[in-house]
């Protein structure tokens, strides 16, 4: 089936163009509208290609950033292949500043392989596993926390001894300049664009920096210089990849901690913290219970925490904490 959205810049042309994916969508306000979303190529000749997302989640502002910084100081000279740039991929949610589309509660790193005829949400997966992905060789798709956590930067990488691309992740893994990596195991059959990434034949990460539905100082200017680390890397940036000084701590497995109840957080560990099974992880407050204790969790393995939830208010089922377990080195 055919995507109905279209694109106002040319994908086969070489130089710099920035435009917008049209996808078509008709409301009362407008009835022959279409829903605008962010689009740049940087193309000269033949080469590597990538494709560099951001906004995947609305309220993940680092990758619409960086991204924003490169297509503004990127120059079609320096390309060897092509460049393209989504900073805003899912608009509708990226536009609203939420994890979510509010026009269908489309989550897009939940919706590949999408639907040509679907949601704007599924059309806008659809477009970008059946349209963009084939067009290219590597995805480096850039997430954060959002609103809910605060990550230390972290890269979230698929490897395992089958994988064609092993090889090249590997090397990859030293050159974003990141201080932890986790190693993944998500299949062909997710909706996660790494997962559409792997139907595709192609070459994927994805960070995820900081966040705490802000942007953290400095960071887009380290994690951005990480970026074009790895382009220079493959040859798509010219130019030298630089030696890295961190040496990322790597972990094989993950373990996530989830309220029990619902309350107010008073979080008793943070970001980049190493702990022990038993240790105090969180404390649960219910204030609407005079008098009552508050709820005691501790962490149930020995890790390293990559994120803890931000902003107080907790349900039952929550993640309060994301570790990486099982440190190895590559």
């Amino acid at each position: 089936m055919t995507s109905t959205i279209t694109s106002t810049i040319d994908l086969d042309r070489d130089g710099r163009q920035t435009g917008y994916l049209r996808l078509p969508h008709s409301v009362h306000r407008s009835a022959y509208g279409y829903i605008p979303i962010p689009i740049a190529s940087f193309k000269n000749g033949d080469g590597p290609r990538v494709l560099l997302m951001g906004g995947t989640h609305g309220d993940e502002y680092e990758g619409q950033v960086i991204l924003s910084n490169l297509i503004r100081s990127l120059k079609p000279e320096q390309v060897t292949g092509q460049v393209i740039l989504l900073p805003m991929a899912n608009f509708p949610a990226a536009d609203a500043g939420l994890r979510t589309s509010p026009l269908d509660e489309g989550n897009l790193n939940r919706a590949f392989p999408g639907d040509a005829r679907g949601t704007p949400t599924a059309q806008i997966a659809y477009y970008i596993e059946h349209v963009l992905l084939p067009r290219v060789d590597y995805l480096f798709d850039l997430h954060s926390g959002g609103s809910s956590l605060l990550y230390e930067p972290t890269l979230l990488i698929s490897i395992n001894d089958e994988d064609r691309h092993a090889t090249i992740k590997r090397e990859l893994i030293g050159k974003f300049g990141l201080p932890f990596v986790l190693l993944t195991n998500r299949d062909e059959y997710g909706g996660y664009s790494s997962a559409a990434a792997l139907r595709q034949g192609i070459c994927s990460a994805t960070t995820e920096l900081a966040g705490g539905g802000s942007v953290t100082k400095g960071l887009p200017a380290r994690a951005g210089e990480g970026l074009l680390n790895v382009l220079r890397h493959l040859g798509i940036v010219s130019g030298d990849a630089r030696p890295v000084e961190t040496t990322p701590r790597i972990f094989s497995h993950e373990s996530h901690l989830f309220a029990s109840e619902r309350g107010l957080l008073e979080p008793l560990a943070e970001p980049g913290e190493d702990v022990v099974k038993g240790q105090p992880a969180a404390l649960i407050h219910q204030p609407e219970t005079p008098g009552r204790p508050p709820i005691e969790l501790a962490f149930d393995v020995d890790g390293v925490i990559l994120a803890r939830r931000q902003g107080a208010r907790v349900e039952r089922g929550d993640c309060l904490y994301h570790l990486g377990i099982d440190e190895i080195s590559m």
